[in-house]
């Protein structure tokens, strides 16, 4: 098995083909990277959506929780990607996700 690669500058992706829209990851995210949007081609009437990926600090509990294998961050040593750190206002936009039930905020 191939190893996956990163799209370019990207700390964290989903594979929506393998996503069963469960919000798990979402729900892990500790910095509201991640939120569900409608989508009436989902079975479940919303996908996984990266909203923010200037704000990953590639803790990697999204990755870790998912279920199916559907999402990856990056790897900090062979992508040399630079992550973020936890600020006040991605713990601030999580809270606001989740209060949310995990919807998509706009561009709050």
């Amino acid at each position: 098995m191939a190893l996956m690669t990163a799209p370019e500058n990207t700390p964290v992706w989903v594979d929506e083909a393998k996503c069963k829209a469960c919000d798990i990851c979402v729900s892990a995210c500790p910095s509201g990277v991640l939120s569900m949007h409608y989508d009436v081609t989902s079975t479940l009437g919303a996908m996984v959506k990266v909203d923010h990926p200037e704000a990953c600090i590639g803790c990697n509990d999204c990755e870790l929780m998912c279920p199916d294998f559907a999402i990856y961050v990056a790897d900090k040593k062979a992508d040399n990607f630079k992550f973020a750190k936890l600020t006040d206002e991605s713990k601030e936009r999580q809270a606001r996700i989740v209060a949310n039930n995990y919807m998509y905020l706009g561009d709050n």
